[in-house]
């Protein structure tokens, strides 16, 4: 969540402000993280989008990221995670 955070605040744990001028937003980062972490790895055709014959790992969060105000995403928990199918997480 700090990741995500720092793309569209600029802003460090610290609360240092660095390149404002490239601040995304939250659905550029969410691509930026999921699709183009993806082809990155070269895994592209497997996972990073929602999408038949992608793998459908998924995390779910406590709160929707779109709803809160970007330097509050840090407080923002998951509350499951699931990897291949099977919930691998659970926040208690």
């Amino acid at each position: 969540m700090m990741w995500l955070q720092s793309q569209l605040t600029r802003t460090d744990m610290k609360g240092n402000v660095w390149g404002t001028n490239q601040r995304i937003t939250l659905p550029g980062a969410i691509r930026c993280g999921a699709v183009n972490g993806a082809y990155a790895a070269f895994a592209g055709e497997l996972k990073g989008s929602i999408q038949p014959g992608q793998l459908a790992d998924v995390v779910v969060l406590t709160q929707d990221p779109f709803k809160a105000d970007p330097s509050e995403l840090l407080k923002i928990q998951v509350e499951r995670t699931m990897v291949g199918g099977i919930w691998k997480y659970e926040f208690k």
